[in-house]
């Protein structure tokens, strides 16, 4: 399925394109559109990054889904971590805990893992296999379904539509 993997490169990177150079001018559309046409040619011929990646109206909702879910994750893990350093005697509780996922993709675990460590208090530590080995600011359990359900499904049940 190489055709995917280029034209989702291809639409990236005119989307991209489009988004940086602010202008919907013939010239430089033209001229994007052929930069974006070119560069999966030379740098995707072994590409599979997207070849997991479902192009269902399911998925595409999903992936909106996701993005609105990790901007929310985002903001109030924000809110949470400036709360503890602008109030000190905030108990804190660190420690490193393990997350099973059901993903099976290696790109959907990237994400998620990528997912994890973008929000504040959590920093993805390792990756094998099935499990994440995570940081946390403030444990709350040490018990990985719990630690799982807490940290991992909220991301995963998009992942899982998008990336299977």
């Amino acid at each position: 399925m190489k055709w995917k993997n280029y034209l989702i490169m291809f639409i990236m990177l005119f989307v991209i394109w489009l988004l940086l150079n602010n202008s919907l001018k013939i010239e430089i559309m033209l001229l994007g559109l052929g930069i974006s046409l070119i560069l999966p040619l030379l740098l995707c011929g072994k590409c599979e990054v997207f070849s997991n990646l479902s192009l269902s109206p399911k998925a595409i909702l999903y992936s909106f889904m996701f993005l609105f879910t990790f901007l929310w994750e985002l903001i109030k893990a924000n809110f949470d971590v400036a709360r503890r350093v602008l109030s000190p005697s905030l108990p804190i509780n660190p420690g490193i805990v393990e997350v099973k996922t059901k993903l099976k993709s290696k790109i959907g675990r990237v994400i998620l893992a990528n997912s994890i460590t973008l929000t504040p208090g959590t920093f993805t530590l390792e990756l094998e296999d099935d499990s994440l080995f995570i940081h946390w600011i403030d444990v709350q359990s040490d018990d990985v379904e719990e630690s799982t359900r807490l940290i991992v499904e909220k991301f995963e049940k998009y992942l899982e539509v998008m990336y299977g």
